[in-house]
């Protein structure tokens, strides 16, 4: 298994700065889906790019999201799986409903794909995975043993 060395030295933007260019692409993607709607639904192959633009509208309302988070609640905020997460795939599928049917499967399956990845490149640059903890067993004294005195 191939190991992803990543070191975070410095943001590329702000945390503010970055919620709000984030948002921006996000209306800007949804934005292109409509105007672009007749094209996207026209062809089969189409259809799988209207998915396509539809994660790229999840990526950046999570980023959105996520970033809007952590300057509202602070440094230590992390992303869940619900709410904030489902809601954002929930949103983005409803924005590629608006193109086509199939464009809802094909953007969950690529923001699916999308999600493993980030979390993947996250886990890499912010610390370990949680298969990767070791349980810590703490050591409780039995009556017997609080009873005795050494």
């Amino acid at each position: 298994r191939m190991r992803i060395n990543i070191i975070v030295p410095k943001m590329a933007l702000p945390t503010g700065y970055s919620c709000v260019s984030s948002l921006a692409m996000a209306a800007i993607t949804l934005a292109v889906m409509q105007v672009f709607k007749n094209d996207l639904a026209a062809d089969s192959k189409m259809t799988i790019l209207g998915g396509f633009i539809g994660s790229c509208f999840f990526f950046f309302l999570l980023t959105a999201v996520g970033n809007a988070g952590t300057l509202v609640l602070g440094s230590s905020y992390q992303l869940k799986l619900f709410p904030e997460i489902v809601a954002c795939i929930v949103v983005s599928m409803f924005a590629s409903a608006l193109v086509h049917r199939v464009c809802v499967t094909t953007c969950l399956l690529f923001s699916l794909v999308a999600l493993y990845y980030i979390n993947r490149i996250s886990q890499a640059a912010y610390g370990q995975s949680t298969s990767q903890l070791k349980p810590t067993t703490t050591a409780v004294k039995s009556k017997k043993e609080k009873g005795k005195k050494d």
